[in-house]
């Protein structure tokens, strides 16, 4: 299995790293009339010097990257950052692209379970663009085309899931719907690092029904063990009855013991019980 996953991410790779190289096609490729206007350019820049050198000298912070389109292609290479690069007035534009890691939250859906129960989930994924050129050429809104991929995929993943696995599954579909993002958007040069499902709101009366019940079973489980501990202690008072049985005194000592615990109480009314046969011994005498 792990080498079938690697194999699947070296294929991946490879075919990210022929789209990028597709992408980033020589200079050669913009022809004669890009290569005159080129050196137009250059000569323009030339003629305005030092002036135009503020116009072709920018910066691009530790976490940018910028992606440079001469004449509309892009330049060849990989994105240009951080610190200073060159560009030519009149053929150069390009776009900064933030390479940190972005989070956002994904409103609540509303999502009918695999048993038919309708529930309203949210979460949080964590993103970041790993490739800036397929990020700008492949896709007009990386970050908003990411927002609503990711709405789609908690209601199709919670779709295949019922009530108690949605409740105690979490991390095992946070884990799916990442690599279902992950796949999806690797064509735009977007890793999804993280997917965290927030919470999972239940509707009032199914609340209710199921508190219900929880309080029915926890019920049941306490008369259940009021009764076990009735009967254990049922055979505790027989074992105990029939060793007195065995020794009339150990009675009398167990009557002795009892008087002991009252008084240590200071109990102002002690209850002595007396024995049936005194009490035969003067009914006789009458």
């Amino acid at each position: 299995m792990e080498e079938d996953g690697k194999e699947t991410i070296s294929i991946r790779e490879s075919k990210r790293r022929e789209r990028q190289a597709a992408l980033e096609s020589p200079d050669i490729g913009i022809g004669l009339c890009g290569w005159i206007i080129v050196g137009l350019s250059i000569l323009l820049m030339l003629a305005t010097l030092p002036i135009s050198i503020w116009m072709c000298i920018k910066i691009v912070k530790e976490y940018e990257r910028a992606i440079i389109f001469r004449l509309g292609r892009i330049l060849r290479g990989r994105a240009k950052g951080p610190g200073l690069f060159f560009i030519l007035p009149c053929t150069d534009n390009f776009i900064n692209v933030d390479m940190r890691t972005i989070t956002f939250d994904i409103p609540p859906q509303e999502v009918l379970t695999k048993d038919s129960v309708t529930v309203s989930v949210d979460g949080v994924v964590y993103y970041r663009v790993q490739n800036a050129t397929l990020a700008v050429a492949n896709i007009t809104n990386a970050d908003a085309a990411t927002r609503l991929l990711a709405q789609t995929t908690l209601r199709n993943v919670l779709g295949t899931k019922n009530l108690a696995e949605i409740l105690s599954d979490r991390e095992e579909i946070a884990h799916s719907m990442q690599t279902t993002l992950d796949d999806a958007t690797d064509d735009w040069g977007i890793k999804v690092e993280r997917v965290e499902i927030k919470d999972v709101k239940l509707p009032q009366q199914l609340q209710r029904a199921m508190a219900a019940e929880a309080e029915a079973s926890r019920e049941a489980r306490a008369k259940v063990i009021a009764a076990e501990g009735e009967m254990n202690a049922s055979r505790a008072l027989k074992e105990a009855s029939l060793v007195i049985a065995e020794s009339p005194s150990g009675l009398q000592l167990r009557y002795l013991q009892t008087l002991n615990t009252i008084a240590a109480e200071k109990n102002s009314t002690i209850i002595f019980p007396l024995p049936m046969d005194m009490m035969q011994a003067f009914m006789k005498r009458d």
